[in-house]
């Protein structure tokens, strides 16, 4: 609980401003609601328009995805976020597969990426949670937060090693990208995120304010994917013992309960906000991965399935809440930033939450997707996809984007189409060698 306080405090620091501009756009945006489309083209047209966000919208500098579409509290238009940049770089892989980019460009833009974050900040090869995208300097999160966040980079790397495994031509481009790709991955420095060698990976590292921040990883929550990571580095590896002691020990890791008669292996109470189900399971697919401690394909679905029936439920009597829209997550809200979940539900819901989470509940994802388009399109509809969330009874509509809630809605409804992100990166033979370290099984291990 106190990595998800310690983030609702952190983001709350992001306020609303005025509407960044658009330098360049290369995909026409489809802003008319379009009646009685078949399920295939309403999922062609929301994964293209949000991934507009990572193409029309990225940094023309860096080629990195902005932080949000609207200003970032004080820090100005130059603020790009590492995790959501991961998240934007399998936008571009779903992108050049289903056509919408030429495989040339996706190659020169990542390579720009690429380029730049070589250059950029780094802390012992791990990136902050923040750069200036036009320098490659830190931006500080918080006060003492401005050194390296693992979390952040290991979503970071999930990108890039997911598209190392698709760019594999044999031209000079794309060898020069698998390349650079692999040099910023061996340069990582996991080991280093154990404070000299304890048994659990810490969030940050400052040159200026050393561990202070003293932020221990322990689940269950979104950072599966950074312990994941952690082990399968091919030069600074975390021993078995950090995942087994450090993450898996911990108040909030076991549950076993059961919510509306739907058990729950793993986390707080309720599940806690979508956002778990979705950021490290961009690339590790959860069908039949296990491990000591749950299977992810039952955590998962299982946490979805308690969201939405607790939305359908409805025991605050918030307006527009249903079987047709459900879905609690971090995101945006009438009054700041926050982790809507069960246990904390204020009325608003985010679009993300249950496009996401189309792999789990693909009946019920639809249901809410055509009500978000057909009902309430005029509302939270615009040129990057849905807005970031909407509070009815507040009659609030975000007009904003984030990066991190963008992200996964292309990556995951892409998922549940063919499952490209996940045979991409469970293909990394540097994760299947962590997973296997890490006792894990799943039918994509050799």
């Amino acid at each position: 609980m106190k990595q998800l306080t310690t983030i609702i405090c952190l983001i709350c620091l992001l306020a609303f401003g005025g509407q960044a501009q658009v330098k360049q756009q290369s995909i026409k945006a489809d802003l008319q609601i379009r009646q009685n489309l078949s399920d295939s083209a309403l999922l062609d047209l929301v994964q293209k328009q949000t991934f507009r966000y990572f193409w029309d919208f990225a940094h023309p500098v860096s080629g990195m995805a902005r932080e949000r579409s609207n200003k970032s509290f004080d820090y100005g238009d130059e603020v790009v976020t590492t995790g959501g940049t991961g998240f934007g770089v399998m936008a571009i892989v779903v992108a050049t597969e289903r056509g919408w980019i030429t495989r040339d460009a996706a190659v020169e833009r990542l390579l720009k990426m690429i380029d730049f974050l070589r250059k950029a900040d780094h802390y012992h090869g791990i990136f902050p949670h923040w750069l200036n995208g036009a320098t490659g300097k830190t931006i500080p999160f918080s006060r003492k937060d401005d050194g390296g966040d693992i979390v952040e980079t290991s979503f970071l790397f999930e990108g890039l090693l997911t598209a190392r495994q698709y760019f594999d031509h044999n031209t000079p481009k794309e060898e020069e990208l698998r390349n650079k790709i692999n040099w910023t991955w061996r340069e990582a420095e996991w080991n280093w995120y154990t404070q000299d060698g304890r048994n659990v990976l810490y969030w940050h590292w400052s040159p200026n304010n050393g561990w202070s921040m003293n932020h221990e990883i322990r689940g269950y929550n979104e950072c599966l994917i950074t312990y994941i990571l952690s082990a399968s580095s091919p030069t600074y590896a975390i021993p078995a013992s950090v995942y087994h002691h450090g993450w898996a020990n911990n108040y909030y890791f076991r549950n076993d309960r059961t919510y509306f008669g739907i058990k729950l292996p793993l986390g707080m109470d309720y599940g806690g906000p979508l956002f778990f189900t979705h950021y490290s399971f961009l690339g590790l697919d959860p069908h039949g991965l296990k491990d000591r401690y749950a299977d992810y394909w039952e955590q998962n679905k299982n946490h979805t399935l308690i969201n939405r029936e607790y939305c359908v439920q409805n025991p605050k009597g918030f307006k527009g809440y249903g079987a047709n829209a459900w879905g609690l997550t971090a995101s945006d809200t009438y009054n700041g930033y926050d982790a809507h979940s069960p246990e904390n539900d204020h009325g608003t819901i985010t679009p993300t939450a249950a496009l996401s989470a189309f792999p789990y509940t693909p009946e019920y994802s639809m249901q809410a997707l055509k009500h978000f388009y057909y009902q309430l399109g005029n509302k939270i509809w615009s040129e990057y996809g849905f807005t970031d969330a909407f509070n009815e009874t507040q009659q609030w509509y975000a007009t904003s984007h984030l990066a991190i809630d963008q992200g996964p809605i292309v990556g995951m409804i892409e998922n549940y189409r063919s499952g490209l992100l996940w045979k991409l990166f469970m293909s990394c033979p540097e994760v299947q060698t962590g997973l296997k370290k890490l006792d894990f099984n799943s039918p994509h291990l050799k």
